[in-house]
C-alpha cells in the first residue's frame, strides 16, 4: 500500500473512530432539541385549552428541562464525549452564526446618546451580578452569568459567558438555573413593563426603547413591544438587537477579566478564534448586503439556512447542558441566586429608566 493510501486511510478510521466516539452523545441531545421543538406548540395549546393563557414555554427551555430529567442515563461513559462536544464546541459555533442576524444600519438608528446610554446599563449591570454574586457569596462566575443574561440576551448570552467563566463544580447548575431563569423574569416583566412605562409617561419611540433595553430575551421583547403597537414593537427588535451586536464585546471583556483576576488567570480563556471572528464576519457581511442588491436573492436564503442553523445548534447544545447537570446540584440552588438575579434585573431597569428621564 501506498504512503498515500496509508495516510488516507489513517485518515478515515480516525474520522470513523471520532464519529463512534460522539455519535451516540450528539444524538441523544438532537434528539432531546428535536422533541422539545416539537413539543412547544403541543403545550403552547394544552396550557390554551386549560386556562385560556397565551403564553408559550420555549423549546430551549423544554430542552433544558428534559435534559435535566434524563441526566441519569446521559452519564453513561459512552455519551458522555459528544455530550461535552454539544456543549463546548456546537455552542461556540453556534453563537458565531448568531452575527448574521445583526446589521450595522440598525445599530446607527439608534443615535449616538442612546448607544452610549445601552452601553452604559449593560456595563453597570454586568458589574452589579458580580459584586451582588460576592455579596451574596455565591461566586464570581455565578455573577458573570446572571450579569449578562440580564445586560445582553438571555441564554444565548448565558451560553457565551459560559465558555469563558472558569470551571467550577457548580457550574452546570448555574448555567441552568440562568437561563430559567432569564426567560422566567423576562416573561413577568413583558407584561409589567408596558403599564410602567405609561406610568413614566414615556412617547411610543422611548417606550420602545426601554422594553428593548431592558427585557432579557428577544421572544419577550417582540411581545410587549408589538403589544403596545407596530412603532414601539419596531424601536424595541432595534434596541435589542443592539443588545445582541455587543455580545461579542461582553463575552470578551467577561473574560479578559477572568484572566485577570489572581489565581483563575490559568482557568479561563477568551475564545477569540472559536466564535468571535465568526460572530464579527457574519455581521459585517450582513451590513453589506444592502449595498450588493443584485446578491440578495442568492443571500436571503442562505442568511435563513445560517440563522436555522444557529438556532438549532444553541437548542441541541442547551438540551446537552441540561443533559449534563444533575437535579441534585440544581436544587442546592438556594434564594442567594435568585436574590442576584432580581438584583441584576432591578439595575438595568433603574439604569435604563433614569437615563431616558434624564436624557
Amino acid at each position: 500500500m501506498s504512503k498515500a493510501a496509508t495516510t488516507i486511510q489513517e485518515s478515515t478510521e480516525g474520522v470513523v473512530g471520532t464519529m463512534r466516539s460522539l455519535g451516540p452523545g450528539i444524538a441523544l441531545s438532537a434528539g432531546v432539541a428535536a422533541g422539545s421543538y416539537f413539543a412547544e406548540p403541543v403545550l403552547a395549546k394544552a396550557l390554551k385549552e386549560a386556562t385560556g393563557w397565551s403564553y408559550t414555554l420555549p423549546a430551549i427551555v423544554i430542552a433544558l428541562i428534559i435534559g435535566i430529567a434524563l441526566n441519569g442515563l446521559a452519564s453513561r461513559p459512552a455519551l458522555q464525549p459528544g455530550i461535552t462536544w454539544c456543549v463546548k464546541k456546537l455552542l461556540r459555533i453556534a453563537i458565531g452564526l448568531l452575527g448574521v442576524r445583526i446589521a450595522l444600519s440598525d445599530i446607527i438608528e439608534l443615535g449616538l446618546s442612546s448607544a452610549l446610554l445601552m452601553i452604559a446599563a449593560m456595563s453597570v449591570t454586568i458589574a452589579a451580578g458580580v459584586y451582588l454574586a460576592r455579596w451574596f457569596k455565591v461566586g464570581d462566575g455565578y455573577g458573570a452569568l446572571a450579569g449578562a443574561a440580564t445586560a445582553v440576551c438571555g441564554a444565548s448570552a448565558t451560553l457565551a459567558t459560559a465558555t469563558v467563566v472558569p470551571s467550577y463544580s457548580q457550574k452546570g447548575a448555574d448555567v441552568a438555573f440562568t437561563v430559567v431563569a432569564a426567560n422566567a423574569v423576562s416573561t413577568l416583566v413583558m407584561i409589567l413593563y408596558p403599564p410602567l412605562c405609561v406610568l413614566l409617561g414615556l412617547d411610543s419611540q422611548t417606550t420602545g426603547f426601554m422594553l428593548g433595553a431592558t427585557i432579557h430575551d428577544m421572544a419577550q421583547v417582540v411581545g410587549a413591544g408589538y403589544a403596545v403597537s407596530e412603532p414601539v414593537g419596531n424601536t424595541a427588535v432595534i434596541v435589542k438587537l443592539f443588545r445582541v451586536f455587543l455580545l461579542l464585546p461582553a463575552v470578551l471583556a467577561i473574560g479578559w477579566w477572568f484572566t485577570r483576576s489572581g489565581t483563575e488567570h490559568a482557568a479561563a480563556k477568551v475564545p477569540v478564534p472559536v466564535f468571535a471572528l465568526a460572530f464579527l464576519g457574519f455581521s459585517l457581511v450582513n451590513s453589506m448586503m444592502p449595498l450588493a442588491p443584485d446578491l440578495l436573492p442568492v443571500y436571503a436564503p442562505i442568511k435563513a439556512a445560517l440563522i436555522q442553523l444557529s438556532s438549532w445548534g444553541l437548542l441541541i447544545a442547551i438540551a446537552a447542558l441540561g443533559l449534563g447537570t444533575s437535579l441534585t446540584s440544581l436544587l442546592r440552588i438556594g434564594w442567594r441566586h435568585i436574590a442576584v438575579f432580581t438584583g441584576t434585573t432591578l439595575v438595568i431597569l433603574i439604569t435604563v429608566t433614569v437615563g431616558l428621564l434624564v436624557l
